[in-house]
């Protein structure tokens, strides 16, 4: 990460550029002792929904880079919070 989360953007590196994304959330799991971050490019998926990102990231260190989820439990754990967000964005409108 290459800005301050408390910014609520930070900067990424995608195909070689640099983007700047929108920071959604940050959440800390007492279950996996890892800090998470979702954010967005504010690109459109094919479903015509906005593009959203989760990756963890250390609190403490914020020159280093994201790192994806790969664990199936963790990424379980996303679909649900994504659902909750999904709702609650939905309840605004």
């Amino acid at each position: 990460m290459q800005d301050n989360v408390n910014n609520r953007k930070i900067k990424i590196e995608k195909d070689g550029e640099i983007i700047e994304c929108d920071i959604l959330f940050t959440f800390d799991s007492e279950e996996t002792n890892k800090s998470y971050i979702g954010y967005t490019d504010n690109s459109i998926a094919s479903n015509g929904r906005k593009n959203i990102f989760i990756s963890s990231y250390n609190p403490f260190d914020l020159t280093q880079k994201l790192e994806n989820i790969t664990d199936d439990r963790e990424l379980s754990m996303f679909q649900d919070i994504l659902k909750k967000f999904d709702e609650e964005a939905n309840n605004d409108n």
